[in-house]
């Protein structure tokens, strides 16, 4: 039997490199093969186009788990088969879920926690657009108690928002009003709020950790100027904060900061799981103070054990085992392990803004002391012939992913880099990135000095 005939009728002796799926031209990759392949085939094919992806855990510009432990992965892979929104045939996920965003209103310090109603969602995207709707369709039923039109809700903003946000308005007929951030206002802080509000507006959007930076808008104040302007006007605005990441770190690193369910005007607030929540992706959470702030028209109602269970969301089919994980991260880590896991992420995120703040090229944007996520610009008045898009694609070279990007609308002349450290980006790791971002640094400064010969600069950079 010649090696060929071998190969066609025992394909699974054949080198997995040497099988004719292997040698499919890239240009068939967009019709489906006419014949099956072997498992290992199939699998080597994926696993090797995956290969070309970055590594995760030198991704610096996501907010996103890239690691959990081996009883997590275990767990997942048990779990990998159960639909969330089938709540009567997994009775015990949906009640896990329900445990969770119990905790979740009880870490928020709702009132009464038993009394607080949340879901699970996909992520911090469609929560917050559960959020959403759930302001409009409260004025709007308040609207038309009062005989007044429903016509033209609007959302007041920062400039500063995640897209999400802008999805929503655009989605739900909504209009946007953004408040732009400045030099003088960073953030979204309550000044001139009032400009921005008028007998349309659904709410107000205050995020605890802006994408852009990190940095937490100050809820109580926001609430104050909302207090200050229902005295003087009679319009009552209610706060939805989108607190996607600092939702799952201000309870630990800053529990006295009144940015909660604390203050009465929070009606609602979201969370990714699958960020600070430390869950693989992808899973958010929404969980209003009590169930009078979630309109009974939104709520759909499925029977599980002869009950009644309530479901508000806009996706169907989606996994349960984030879910799952979520619970599981609660169990393992429990309060003080969420206080120290996230304690060290911000120990990281500190020790590398100083670090990068003592290079003389940088100033700090911000340190990492709200959520452990920090940005940095170029110091203004030195001339360069280098940009920080120019050092990003240096340190991508090293495997680093480190964004460059331009602040919005009143900033938008202004880039900055960020980092966000997660579970993962361990002090020597970070040390590591230094040594590599002090080497790329100096690299693009002695591009732009004239030097005597082209050979003193080729032998610094290696």
């Amino acid at each position: 039997m010649t090696r060929s005939d071998a190969s066609e009728e025992y394909p699974d002796l054949t080198s997995v490199f040497d099988r004719s799926l292997e040698a499919h031209p890239v240009s068939a990759r967009h019709r489906l093969p006419d014949h099956e392949s072997l498992p290992s085939t199939a699998y080597q094919v994926v696993h090797d186009e995956a290969m070309l992806d970055g590594n995760a855990r030198l991704n610096l510009a996501t907010f996103v788990t890239t690691w959990m432990d081996d009883h997590a992965a275990r767990l997942y892979a048990e779990a990998a088969d159960k639909n969330m929104i089938d709540k009567d045939e997994y009775p015990a996920t949906a009640g896990v879920e329900e445990a969770c965003w119990h905790i979740l209103a009880d870490l928020w310090n709702a009132p009464d926690p038993e009394k607080a109603v949340g879901t699970s969602t996909i992520g911090s995207s469609e929560a917050c657009m559960l959020g959403g709707l759930a302001l409009k369709r409260r004025w709007q039923h308040a609207r038309r108690a009062a005989g007044a039109s429903t016509d033209r809700p609007n959302l007041v903003m920062s400039s500063a928002v995640q897209v999400c946000w802008e999805k929503f308005c655009n989605y739900f007929d909504v209009e946007a009003r953004f408040v732009p951030i400045t030099e003088e206002h960073p953030t979204l802080d309550g000044h001139d709020i009032d400009r921005y509000i008028d007998e349309n507006t659904i709410g107000v959007v205050a995020i605890m950790g802006v994408t852009y930076t990190g940095m937490y808008e100050p809820v109580a104040r926001i609430a104050a100027a909302l207090d200050d302007l229902h005295a003087r006007t009679g319009l009552d605005v209610p706060i939805h904060v989108d607190g996607a990441s600092g939702a799952m770190i201000a309870p630990f690193l800053q529990p006295d900061l009144e940015w909660d369910f604390r203050l009465e005007r929070v009606h609602s607030i979201n969370t990714s799981g699958h960020k600070y929540g430390l869950v693989y992706p992808g899973l958010g959470w929404v969980v209003w103070r009590d169930a009078s702030l979630l309109p009974d028209d939104l709520v759909f109602r499925v029977s599980y054990l002869g009950g009644q269970m309530p479901t508000f969301a806009l996706n169907f089919s989606r996994p349960g085992a984030q879910v799952l994980l979520q619970y599981y991260s609660f169990l393992r880590l429990g309060r003080r392990g969420f206080t120290a896991v996230q304690r060290e992420s911000q120990t990281v995120a500190r020790h590398l803004a100083a670090g990068i703040a003592r290079l003389g090229p940088f100033e700090l944007w911000n340190d990492g002391s709200d959520i452990p996520v920090f940005a940095w610009r170029l110091r203004e008045g030195d001339a360069r012939n280098w940009s920080l898009y120019d050092l990003q694609d240096r340190l991508r070279m090293k495997g680093w992913l480190v964004p460059a990007y331009p602040l919005p609308d009143d900033l938008a002349d202004r880039t900055v880099q960020r980092i966000v450290v997660r579970q993962g980006l361990s002090m020597d790791l970070a040390e590591r990135f230094l040594v590599d971002l002090r080497a790329e640094t100096a690299y693009l400064e002695l591009l732009t000095t004239p030097l005597p010969d082209i050979a003193e600069r080729s032998a610094f950079h290696h």
